[in-house]
């Protein structure tokens, strides 16, 4: 199917790097090679991961590289065709059939196909992201939490860029966004869904990259702190948390840390910190255990001087 928009996000995989990296966003280079390609060939991409491992953030990445617009669904238990493609305004059907027959002749048939055109329809995430004049990014966030159904209705639109909505009859795309399914796998994607897809799996940065992560957001800091704070968050996540904190929430914390001064995270800050690190109540009573905390940071400090030497070599 030829459209008009078959415009391409980005001219080189040198051009995406670059823009996910101006955008805070570092990516390896299957990451940048697979989205480079999902791009290019209209093929949706499909990332599957831990929750909190910046699947969200890439799709907002490739946005801002791109400079285009992001429209996304976000799914949920129970969510219906409407909420993601859109409606119809009964209320201002009403009102129009009210204005008409006030006139002293009405054409009835010609008032039904009126009422049900695109002027009376209130388009959701979906139909909007087809009628674009320039590619958008399209993020379908969490899609392991829809049913079978709801996967089976996405198929015409990844697989011919169009929607078919009762009585508005079939939408077809002004041009094809680049789309982006996110799943924290809290049940398994559909093989159609699968099979239409370019897979990528995105884990938790290693110590390294997650300290470039945060080099890039504290610019100012010393190679030490972003060291600190990526080996405290691989000590986190190797310690069996209900919530292992997310690349966002160590960003967080390294702001906060900023804020009060401190260059490295100390046993004796654990109460400050507490709220920061633990967000359920079990995890923070695993923290508040008698030298729980101080065996952490001990943890994060190791991590954190291997990746000083590997840094060094």
């Amino acid at each position: 199917m030829a459209l008009a928009g078959e415009a391409n996000l980005f001219s080189s995989l040198l051009e995406l790097g670059q823009g996910l990296r101006a955008s805070g966003y570092i990516a390896d280079r299957v990451a940048i090679s697979t989205a480079y390609l999902a791009a290019r060939l209209h093929k949706p991409l499909l990332l599957e991961g831990p929750a909190g491992s910046g699947k969200t953030q890439l799709a907002y990445a490739v946005a801002d590289a791109a400079h285009a617009a992001v429209e996304r669904l976000q799914c949920y238990e129970g969510i219906n065709e409407e909420k993601a493609i859109g409606k119809f305004d009964d209320a201002l059907q009403r009102l129009y059939v009210e204005l008409k027959a006030k006139s002293t002749s009405v054409d009835w048939e010609s008032l039904r196909v009126e009422l049900h055109g695109q002027q009376f329809f209130i388009a959701g995430p979906l139909l909007r992201a087809l009628q674009y004049e320039a590619p958008c990014v399209l993020l379908i966030d969490e899609i392991d939490k829809v049913d079978h159904a709801f996967e089976a209705m996405l198929l015409e639109l990844l697989s011919v860029w169009q929607l078919s909505i009762p009585k508005l009859g079939t939408i077809l795309a002004k041009s094809i966004p680049f789309v982006v399914l996110t799943s924290n796998e809290e049940r398994r994607i559909g093989d159609p869904l699968r099979r239409r897809s370019f897979y990528l799996r995105v884990e938790h940065p290693t110590a390294d990259r997650e300290a470039e992560i945060v080099a890039l957001r504290t610019p100012d800091s010393t190679p030490e702190f972003h060291a600190g704070m990526a080996g405290l968050a691989k000590a986190l996540r190797g310690w069996s948390l209900e919530k292992p904190p997310s690349i966002s929430e160590i960003l967080d914390l390294a702001q906060a840390l900023k804020v009060l001064g401190a260059e490295q995270v100390t046993a004796e800050m654990r109460d400050i910190l507490l709220p920061m690190l633990a967000k359920t109540e079990a995890d923070r009573r695993k923290l508040l255990l008698r030298d729980g905390f101080a065996s952490l940071i001990f943890d994060a400090q190791q991590y954190s001087a291997e990746s000083l030497r590997g840094a060094v070599v």
